[in-house]
């Protein structure tokens, strides 16, 4: 079989039929991943040749990396529960009250400035697992929670974790590649490459990005608001925009000035500080606070399993020490990412491994203490004394985390090891000659389009992120790939590398795992399918609006698709924004979903 084309398509089909399963006849994950695990392997086997040891050794490599995830999905659902118990949420839902009553400015503060911290210091979808159930907690809708925590799953990635996808991913990519060769060649180093991917790349975010905390509130108003309008979430576009430009400004420096490890977790912290105290002194709150209908009124699938404590606490826990286990897990995952200390290193030590699983090379290890799951339970531990809580309230916080993990964990099982299979496709685990699956599909990519393949590498970045759970591991598979690409075309190779970085962070919003995983921090299991067509949306945005930057920063304006894609982005926010004047124009609905009895409310509104 010689056919590009058609052998583009057989990599595609794994990533197709999840797409299809769940966000077109929204399947659970567990049932639409269990299909593709059967496609994937089926393909693998049949297509690529590879032989059945390997795919089993995929398997129990995916099986190790679940376990990781579900570590720390867990640590997430323990601490929400630990607080919603002791009483310790009350007190930040009302600390959050007292800032801002509009859920629309919490939703930027929490997710966007927040999460972008979280990332920064930690990654592995972290963030989502923070913002979500804290969001949830404040009163949100469960989809509602998850979709904002996905939705910031953009911009802060590339430099998530101390900067990994960077300093891990390219670099990997990279090293001892023709690449690197190529680099050293014209008289460069890869350290002074990285450099430069890295401030590209923030540059690109920086554009691309200063319209999520938007695009997040006018999805939350459109979605989940009682009028259903996107009007609604545009009406704060100045908060909006200085939120963005209050994490942006600071990233983007830091970038510049210190490299990859800091920007994120600096312009989140940054940000959240500058945002915080200008919105406890009104700077651009809206006159009239927008929130959501009453819970009644809601529709079933916006709600999961879990829902907000609205009893009364059996005590009252001041602001600070409420906020402390959240205080203690940021710190912690500071000190224990920054290499120079010696902790992170100690930490990794200790990784009990399944090395060279069926004699193909494969590793699954487990780094217990290293993982954001172990900093979750110290901030659980810290929590107990702090807050005083009684023996039945910590045993009933244990048992909610623990029947929520057990409904996560089968999707999970599946999830990962059908994405290990599609890595583990190349010539290393097969007797064929065929190269894996996921280059495979960028090669046919790179062939179809040419020269306008600026506006395509995000896209790439994105299908990598999706398929391997992580922008670290796609820009691993990707980069020098990417970096070949554009010298094939005569083009600049730091753009294109930077958009293959850009694209992997996008691609994080609508990874399966991290859809899974969020989902399950707020009791939504199940309704995975629902939350990815909504995430779609930004994403999509996300990637044109990247390609479209690194066409033009590539080529420039003129007669050419990069301006065609720059014109079409415009007309599409034209046209949005004479929606919303209409939409303001228009008197509110009073049949609409929200005023209808619950006993009739089955369904969402496309």
């Amino acid at each position: 079989m010689e056919s590009l084309a058609l052998l583009s398509l057989l990599a595609f089909l794994p990533i197709l039929t999840i797409g299809v399963l769940m966000v077109g006849f929204r399947w659970p994950a567990r049932d639409g991943m269990a299909v593709g695990f059967v496609v994937t392997a089926v393909v693998a086997w049949l297509v690529w040749d590879v032989e059945p040891i390997a795919i089993a050794a995929s398997v129990i490599e995916g099986l190790g990396i679940s376990l990781d995830i579900l570590y720390i999905v867990f640590g997430a659902l323990l601490l929400l529960a630990t607080l919603n118990a002791s009483g310790a949420m009350s007190s930040i839902r009302a600390g959050f009250t007292r800032i801002s009553p509009d859920r629309r400015v919490q939703a930027v503060i929490i997710a966007w400035l927040f999460g972008s911290f979280i990332e920064g210091a930690s990654g592995f979808g972290t963030p989502a697992a923070v913002a979500a159930p804290l969001l949830l907690a404040l009163g949100f809708p469960a989809m509602a929670a998850v979709m904002c925590g996905l939705i910031i799953q953009s911009t802060p990635v590339t430099f998530g974790a101390l900067g990994t996808p960077i300093i891990i991913g390219v670099n990997r990519g990279l090293s001892g590649t023709a690449a690197e060769d190529a680099i050293v060649a014209g008289g460069g180093t890869l350290e002074g490459y990285l450099g430069e991917v890295a401030l590209t790349a923030a540059s690109v975010h920086g554009i691309v990005g200063m319209l999520v905390p938007l695009f997040m509130v006018s999805l939350l108003t459109r979605f989940f608001g009682p009028n259903k309008r996107f009007s609604e979430g545009l009406a704060i576009w100045p908060f909006a925009l200085f939120a963005a430009a209050a994490m942006i400004g600071p990233y983007w420096l830091t970038a510049w000035l210190l490299g990859p490890e800091f920007p994120s977790l600096f312009g989140g912290l940054i940000g959240l500080a500058i945002v915080i105290t200008a919105t406890r002194k009104g700077f651009l709150q809206p006159d009239e606070p927008w929130q959501f209908a009453p819970r009644e009124t809601w529709l079933d699938n916006w709600m999961g399993d879990l829902s907000p404590d609205d009893a009364a606490p059996r005590q009252i826990i001041g602001t600070a020490r409420a906020w402390a286990p959240y205080g203690v897990l940021a710190a912690i995952l500071i000190v224990t990412r920054v290499p120079e200390l010696g902790i992170q290193s100690a930490l990794q030590g200790v990784n009990p491994t399944w090395s060279d699983i069926f004699g193909q090379g494969l590793n699954a290890g487990f780094q217990f203490l290293y993982l954001p799951g172990f900093v979750f339970l110290l901030a659980v531990l810290v929590s107990y004394p702090l807050h005083r809580m009684r023996g039945s309230e910590i045993a009933l916080a244990w048992r909610t985390a623990g029947r929520q993990i057990v409904k996560a964990a089968p999707a999970m099982l599946i999830a990962v090891p059908l994405v290990r299979i599609f890595i583990n496709s190349g010539t290393d685990f097969s007797t064929g000659e065929l190269a894996s699956m996921p280059l495979t599909l960028a090669e046919g990519a790179a062939t179809a389009v040419g020269s306008a393949w600026p506006l395509v590498a995000p896209v790439v970045g994105a299908l990598g992120a999706f398929a391997a759970g992580s922008n670290t591991i796609s820009n691993i598979m990707f980069s020098q790939f990417q970096f070949a690409t554009a010298e094939g075309i005569g083009i600049a190779t730091v753009p294109v590398v930077a958009a293959q970085a850009v694209g992997g962070a996008a691609g994080n919003m609508l990874t399966v795992h991290n859809v899974v995983a969020a989902a399950a921090t707020v009791g939504l299991v199940g309704r995975e399918g629902d939350l990815m067509r909504k995430v779609a949306i930004p994403c999509g945005y996300y990637l044109l609006a990247a390609g479209t930057v690194t066409y033009l920063v590539v080529w420039g304006l003129g007669a050419n698709t990069g301006t065609v894609a720059l014109a079409l982005l415009l007309v599409t926010a034209a046209l949005l924004l004479l929606a919303a004047a209409r939409e303001r124009r228009r008197p509110v609905d009073t049949t609409s979903p929200s005023a209808v009895e619950p006993a009739a409310r089955d369904t969402e509104p496309s």
